[in-house]
């Protein structure tokens, strides 16, 4: 099982709605499809979305959406990334790799994700050249940045552009000193600190 929590600078505008929604009914079996849209009913190992011009089953198991204490909701609007599913005897449905629920700026991710995924983009929709893997040492809440040692350097990591502060005390996410995170973004240089990294979004691993 896996859940991953993720903050990114860019996540309202990924959930914003398209002029013309993508219609899941008429792709491929198998095929891959990232889409935007609302719960409106959810059951054990699935919910209903209600994308736009009509509405959807995605199936993703509770044990991976509430892994980390959040039910998902009626009402919720959430990006979700998987593959169709379109047997000749059963209805169209999409299995699930990630889901983002927007209020909690959040991904959630099936447990098969590394296996049955293997060769698709699900870690993200976004796309950024570089990353770094480190433990936080750290903490600094008003100035919005921690401080990562990466092994081979301390580097200075500023989360001001991200939805939420993660250092704080508010929100899902919260990082502490000594949790291990991959932090994808980009150098940026400071007048006063010299070289820093300037995350696009934080993750805990």
């Amino acid at each position: 099982m896996k859940n991953i929590n993720f903050l990114t600078f860019t996540a309202f505008s990924l959930l914003a709605t398209p002029v013309i929604a993508e219609n899941p009914y008429a792709k491929d079996d198998n095929s891959w499809i990232s889409i935007n849209g609302e719960v409106t009913s959810v059951s054990a190992d699935e919910f209903e979305l209600d994308y736009g011009d009509g509405t959807i089953t995605v199936e993703m198991d509770d044990g991976d959406r509430d892994a980390d204490g959040y039910k998902l909701l009626r009402g919720d609007e959430v990006r979700v990334s998987g593959l169709i599913e379109d047997s000749f005897f059963e209805t169209t449905t999409i299995d699930a790799s990630s889901v983002y629920v927007k209020n909690i700026d959040t991904y959630f991710y099936a447990s098969a994700i590394d296996d049955e995924y293997y060769g698709y983009d699900v870690i993200s929709p976004l796309t950024t050249d570089t990353f770094v893997e480190g433990t936080i040492t750290s903490v600094s809440v008003d100035d919005e940045q921690f401080t990562l040692d990466t092994g081979l350097q301390m580097l200075t990591v500023e989360v001001d552009e991200l939805l939420s502060n993660p250092l704080d005390n508010e929100g899902y996410q919260q990082l502490e000193m000594g949790e291990r995170v991959r932090v994808n973004g980009e150098i940026d240089y400071d007048f006063f600190q010299g070289r820093v990294f300037e995350a696009d979004y934080v993750t805990n691993i």
